[in-house]
């Protein structure tokens, strides 16, 4: 009770702070995080410091995360632990359907630098690769604490969130993103992760042991 508590206390704050920014960015008014932010992390760019943004920002992307997620699925699989292989690959699913339609919702245009990279045809507010790899790193670092125990999740969970912070840094650093949009995706995937989890739980321990699999998974156990 107390963990369920937390986590909707969590929830709670993290729509209250997608709120408030996205009623900033629907009444397209300034928001104050944004000012001078990417202007000042491109005074430190560098061929080489470009090269590795690209690198971290291609960490949060759905060709880095899918494959890899592909992989964790089968593994969890193999080793008789459906509902978390279930559970990890539908929320990240959610999390890319969810951030379509908010980014559809706000419609807000990509900030443009000189050292933007073009033209992309999606919207800005929420950043996907905040929003996507915030919910896949956090999400596999719970998964991997029911699995293999609080050790090995807390070392996950560590190098998850350091992750997702350096997308989210380098997807401002490459002028794809405002400051707003990253926080705005952090919040919404935060909520969405949160959700999921409670709720994929409470409908396991309702009928997840009644099913077929399950039975013959908790045989083999």
């Amino acid at each position: 009770m107390p963990l369920l508590v937390a986590a909707l206390l969590l929830a709670l704050g993290a729509a209250l702070l997608f709120g408030l920014l996205g009623e900033q960015v629907q009444d397209q008014e300034p928001v104050p995080v944004d000012a001078g932010a990417t202007q000042f992390l491109h005074g430190f760019s560098s061929p080489t410091l470009d090269a590795v943004m690209n690198l971290v920002s291609f960490l949060g992307s759905a060709g880095f995360v899918i494959p890899v997620l592909a992989v964790v699925t089968i593994l969890l699989y193999r080793r008789r632990r459906l509902p978390e292989a279930i559970f990890l690959a539908l929320v990240y699913a959610g999390s890319g359907a969810l951030n379509f339609l908010l980014k559809l919702l706000f419609h807000r245009n990509r900030p443009t630098f000189s050292w933007s990279p073009g033209a992309i045809n999606d919207y800005s507010f929420p950043s996907g690769h905040a929003m996507n790899s915030l919910v896949f790193y956090l999400g596999l670092a719970l998964v991997t604490w029911m699995v293999f125990g609080r050790r090995v999740g807390v070392a996950v969970l560590s190098a998850g969130l350091v992750i997702v912070v350096l997308v989210g840094i380098s997807r401002v650093y490459l002028g794809l993103h405002y400051v707003s949009d990253v926080i705005g995706g952090y919040a919404a995937g935060l909520i969405w992760l949160l959700v999921a989890a409670v709720a994929m739980r409470a409908l396991w321990n309702a009928v997840g042991p009644s099913l077929p699999f399950a039975e013959r998974i908790n045989r083999r156990s």
